[in-house]
């Protein structure tokens, strides 16, 4: 098969979280474990660090990443979703993964796959770990898909465990409670295996404590950390917890020499983050007069931060390209959008995505009044047609909104 043949028949002929959302979902990890048997166990030869949490995640793993390229290691990264090409998910020192190398593995394990009815997310997460083995890479970033302890990357014993912060979002997998989410996160906690914890509430800091009490695992919170804060190139008012976070991570490393890393190496890498990673969609921007920004924020937690950021911008008048997933908890997030806007609702292009009319109708309940579009590229279109110089625009709401303007 063509790359695109392969990219076609991953998409469609397995369960996709991405696109199908709750069907695909897998409640255990039995089909992994079964998947790295047939490769040889590829996840018990590398050198990992592990990262989850509800927002802050590929930040994270692109500001570790970009570190440890400044400090001259090899670094696997494996992130999810992608924004336009498959092979972001699989990247080495900021290259992705060859149409060439996806070919082959899905060719020659093709029938494992469809015997044991892999899913998307599965068979990613075995050719990642095939392909870091392959390239004899120094360090690996992974980053779970959803949760933590049901999550197809946690068959790995990483270095470190990190856990950027717990907020509401995928309820009806992990839990409608800070607390219930926080036990699925933390289930990424290893024996003797020290975690760091981004940010914690009163709800969720118990959850932490009582499993790295239960697995012998020395706890660090990095929003405790009294650290200088370095210049980056991820300009999101967020972006502050994380970095942070990555802080954290390092001195730990460090501490317990596990790598190396120099002071020079954390300010290059935090400056030089998208050109080492190619990282894309956390308050970038798109254009001036008007100013454009995108942003993946797409639940409650992720959005306050960013929508509290727009109110310090200035502007005549906002211009909001909004499109959601259909199983977004809008009563959550809605309220939080600014109702002096004018809002150009759109599907984003996946089977999951909530039609235009549906999020326009429940957000007229908030005061959210706009027109409806056929498509994300012609409500941007229209956005960038209709705002002036002095406006700004923002796009978002959904990971595959930004993707598709990207």
């Amino acid at each position: 098969m063509t790359y695109k043949e392969t990219l076609d028949w991953m998409f469609n002929k397995l369960p996709m979280y991405q696109t199908q959302g709750a069907t695909a979902y897998r409640k255990d990890i039995t089909n992994t474990v079964l998947l790295a048997n047939h490769l040889g166990n590829p996840e018990k030869l590398l050198k990992c660090i592990h990262v989850a949490g509800t927002n802050g995640k590929g930040s994270t793993s692109h500001l570790l990443a970009s570190v440890l390229q400044e400090a001259g290691y090899k670094v696997g990264l494996y992130t999810s979703p992608h924004l336009k090409d498959y092979r972001e998910r699989i990247t080495i020192n900021g290259q992705p993964i060859s149409e060439e190398y996806v070919c082959d593995f899905i060719n020659t394990n093709k029938s494992f796959f469809e015997a044991n009815e892999l899913s998307f997310f599965e068979m990613s997460v075995g050719l990642a770990f095939d392909y870091f083995v392959a390239a004899k890479t120094d360090i690996n970033i992974i980053e779970v898909g959803m949760g933590g302890r049901l999550d197809s990357t946690n068959i790995i014993t990483p270095l470190v465990s990190v856990i950027t912060n717990i907020g509401l979002d995928h309820t009806q997998f992990l839990g409608d409670t800070l607390k219930a989410i926080a036990s699925e996160k933390a289930g990424i906690i290893k024996p003797n295996i020290p975690v760091v914890i981004g940010e914690y509430v009163i709800e969720t800091k118990p959850v932490f404590e009582a499993k790295a009490n239960e697995t012998h695992s020395e706890i660090y919170f990095a929003s405790d950390l009294v650290q200088e804060d370095y210049p980056s190139a991820l300009l999101g008012d967020y972006q502050f917890h994380n970095k942070k976070t990555v802080l954290q991570t390092l001195k730990v490393l460090q501490n317990k020499q596990l790598l190396s890393v120099s002071e020079e190496a954390i300010k290059n890498g935090f400056l030089n983050v998208i050109k080492n990673t190619n990282l894309q969609g956390r308050w970038q921007q798109l254009g001036e007069n008007p100013k454009i920004i995108c942003d993946t924020a797409h639940n409650a937690h992720g959005l306050s931060i960013v929508l509290n950021q727009l109110k310090k911008e200035k502007f005549d008048n906002l211009h909001i390209v909004l499109g959601v997933v259909n199983d977004k908890n809008l009563e959550e997030i809605l309220p939080l959008f600014p109702k002096k806007a004018k809002y150009y609702f759109c599907k984003p292009n996946i089977p999951r995505g909530l039609e235009a009319e549906i999020l326009a109708a429940r957000a007229e309940n908030f005061g959210l009044i706009g027109e409806i579009y056929n498509s994300v590229s012609n409500a941007y279109a229209n956005a960038t047609k209709k705002a002036t110089p002095d406006d700004f625009i923002y796009v978002g709401g959904s990971t595959f909104v930004v993707a598709e303007i990207l």
